[in-house]
């Protein structure tokens, strides 16, 4: 298998991050693409994502995956040991209602934010081949939306383990992903929220956080 990454942006982090706890990260040759470069515009790269975006996982018959959901859809079909998304028919759901959570609240909220403000983004304010304009008034609202995220964060943890409960899953994936992503906009979890920072810490101390 081919692994379209880039080293430094948040989604492609997310497919990384399952590719390592499935334990197929070094069995898998990483092709890096430079977004800060634009390597992403590139004819070459066109030809193999149309929709100009990472990560891309290319599987050894050529079927390419062009999505982290995608991505993490595929290994837990293909590789379902560990599960990372539930072992039973009630688990995968209560992790799928986490996972869009974390991926509506969070993550497209720093990135409305991100990509509505920072000047090397402008007319590059959403994913994909086509240019729209940056609108200054949704960086604002995707700042406050991102605030709000991680203020309420901290009782969705609860006093559980992981999100989901007992063991891990996809949804601490996308949160741990969401919440260092979020500090580029200087938004961190709050002080006093002891939850959210116990289980920052044990996701964070995973081997998979760091790759």
């Amino acid at each position: 298998m081919k692994f379209y990454d880039c080293s430094t942006a948040p989604s492609p982090r997310r497919a990384r991050i399952a590719l390592a706890e499935k334990g197929l990260l070094d069995t898998v040759e990483r092709i890096e693409v430079s977004l800060r470069e634009k390597e992403q515009m590139s004819p070459a790269f066109a030809a193999i994502n149309p929709y100009l975006t990472v990560p891309v996982l290319e599987l050894d018959d050529g079927t390419r995956l062009l999505s982290s959901t995608g991505i993490y859809h595929y290994l837990e079909a293909a590789f379902p040991e560990p599960p990372l998304m539930g072992r039973t028919a009630a688990e995968r759901g209560v992790v799928a209602d986490l996972e869009w959570r974390m991926e509506w609240d969070g993550f497209s909220a720093v990135g409305e934010c991100l990509r509505n403000t920072v000047q090397g983004m402008a007319g590059r304010a959403t994913t994909g081949p086509d240019p729209y304009e940056q609108i200054p008034e949704l960086g604002e609202r995707g700042r406050a939306r991102a605030q709000r995220f991680v203020e309420r964060f901290d009782a969705l943890v609860g006093d559980k383990p992981f999100l989901a409960g007992d063991f891990y899953s996809i949804a601490d994936i996308t949160a741990l992903v969401v919440i260092d992503f979020a500090k580029w906009i200087k938004i961190k979890l709050p002080e006093d929220a002891a939850n959210a920072r116990r289980w920052y810490e044990a996701v964070s101390s995973r081997p998979s956080a760091a790759v």
